[in-house]
């Protein structure tokens, strides 16, 4: 890959933006750190993008499906050999420390092992057919060219849900990266690209919304799929509906953990710190609402606050460091914005509630790791996502209440219920409105061979991950192989009333 400033890839070459325009991408945990200039693409440079994986559509999709799993067993080697280097680039762009990093790379090789075994399972099916001498199936084909757009903080391992499925079901792609990742974004196409994925197949347009506008808005994508705001999100769907797109949205999430007076206390503060303060809260499934009965509130709270309190902050690339920064000046921003909001609506700031300073930290957007308590369901802390190390604590009386309360909020992705009652258990798992409960783990933690995403709010209905993602990047062809040697003509001859 070209030194930088880098470059988009288009057709096999990396190329710059047509108008030669570009953008920085900075350390946030130092903001002295340039990472890089990446180019800022226009819509010129989307459509060339997509005329490009219009070209390369047909010779990919006729390569047979177990030789592009091939292909994708590649990618996963290569990543294998460079997964440090990949990691400690990406905690430099977008600051999670590197263990949470070398896990983001380490889910994309278990994506492209996956996804090579996906190879020789693009199921149809047979069925028998209601006339004599006819024979019923159906088959997967796919759609064509594919606009992928996602966010930072899963800047490897989100893009491989959305591309490695996409190409191994025989489409080709335009991948837009977060304009906070960009080189995550660069590095993962080189991969690919190392791997032998022909030109054309998967192509790089860097740049901020205008560029993931111009992918939605372009004709020829036929199916988009987006990871990041609901507002967005939407925007997305009333664009892409109105040319009749596929679309498939992962967007936000207000994940409720609920912790029942029977729970193991220990195994619950674990399990909340890792979901609340992991990634430093920057994840759609971090756990952003504490449910606990009221007669463990008051001990929860105190070892969530002896714990977080211990916490190290800083770069995560130096070693020890638990907890990096937010990943921008509008996202620390917003999260000191939600101290006033808190207060103005009668919640107690338990611990936290103040950007961080001190040695090594006056370079970045480090926050504290923040625990509201004294908070209602109706409270604007109980409701918004504020993406950050934030905690509200709600205090419930059952597990009837609980629930209740759970459902309670515009979003529907992850939720936990820690208790040991197995009745609970999996009433919790019936009633919830989510699309993923955990049963005494935290809210974060998917796994690649299982199906991600949510209802509500936070999505429309589609699924990355495991084996439903497929069904988003083929469309079923029904096939009907008549040996008669007559017309037959469903229904109409088959019944005499």
């Amino acid at each position: 890959m070209a030194d930088a400033p880098f470059l988009n890839y288009i057709n096999g070459a990396w190329v710059p933006s047509a108008s030669g325009e570009t953008f920085e991408s900075r350390n946030p945990a130092r903001q002295s750190d340039l990472v890089g200039e990446f180019p800022s693409s226009s819509a010129e440079d989307v459509a060339n993008a997509v005329e490009a994986a219009k070209d390369a559509f047909d010779a990919w999709r006729l390569m047979p499906a177990p030789k592009r799993g091939e292909i994708l067993k590649r990618v996963g080697d290569i990543m294998t050999e460079r997964k440090a280097e990949i990691a400690h680039a990406m905690t430099r762009e977008m600051g999670k420390p590197f263990f949470e990093t070398k896990g983001d790379v380490q889910e994309a090789i278990d994506t492209a092992y996956y996804a090579m075994t996906m190879g020789r399972q693009l199921f149809g099916h047979t069925v028998p057919s209601e006339m004599n001498n006819k024979f019923n199936m159906t088959v997967r084909r796919p759609i064509g060219v594919c606009g992928l757009i996602t966010a930072w903080n899963f800047p490897v391992a989100v893009p491989t849900w959305k591309m490695f499925p996409a190409i191994l079901s025989g489409n080709t792609v335009v991948f837009k990266p977060s304009e906070d990742a960009p080189h995550s974004g660069a590095l993962l196409v080189q991969v690919m690209e190392d791997a032998g994925v022909p030109a054309g197949v998967v192509n790089l347009v860097q740049g901020a919304g205008p560029t993931g506008r111009a992918i939605v808005e372009h004709t020829d994508v036929a199916a988009i799929s987006f990871t990041g705001s609901s507002e967005t999100g939407s925007r997305i769907a009333a664009t892409a509906a109105a040319r009749h797109a596929r679309i498939s949205l992962e967007m936000g999430g207000k994940n409720p953990a609920i912790v029942m007076e029977d729970a193991d206390l220990d195994l619950a503060m674990e399990g909340l710190i890792w979901g609340a303060y992991g990634t430093t809260g920057q994840r759609c499934t971090a756990t952003s609402r504490l449910i606990v009965h009221e007669d463990v509130h008051d001990e929860l709270v105190e070892r969530i606050k002896a714990k977080a309190s211990t916490l190290t902050l800083g770069y995560g690339n130096d070693d020890g460091v638990e907890m990096g920064p937010l990943i921008n000046s509008k996202a620390l921003d917003k999260v000191t914005t939600y101290m006033d909001v808190a207060r103005e609506d009668g919640a107690t700031i338990a611990m936290g509630g103040t950007p961080a300073t001190g040695d090594g930290l006056e370079d970045g957007f480090f926050f504290n790791p923040t625990l509201f308590t004294d908070v209602t369901r109706d409270m604007r802390v109980a409701r918004e996502e504020i993406f950050g190390p934030v905690l509200s604590v709600i205090k419930i009386k059952s597990f009837d209440e609980a629930i209740e309360v759970a459902n309670d909020v515009a979003y529907g992705l992850s939720s936990a219920v820690y208790t040991q009652d197995i009745s609970r258990a999996f009433r919790a798992l019936r009633d919830i409105d989510a699309g993923i409960t955990y049963i005494n783990g935290p809210t974060i933690g998917a796994e690649a061979h299982m199906s991600f995403g949510g209802v509500k709010a936070t999505g429309n209905g589609h699924r990355e991950g495991g084996w439903e993602v497929y069904d988003f990047y083929t469309e079923t062809k029904t096939c009907y192989i008549d040996f008669s040697g007559g017309l037959q003509r469903a229904q109409i001859d088959n019944y005499d009333d």
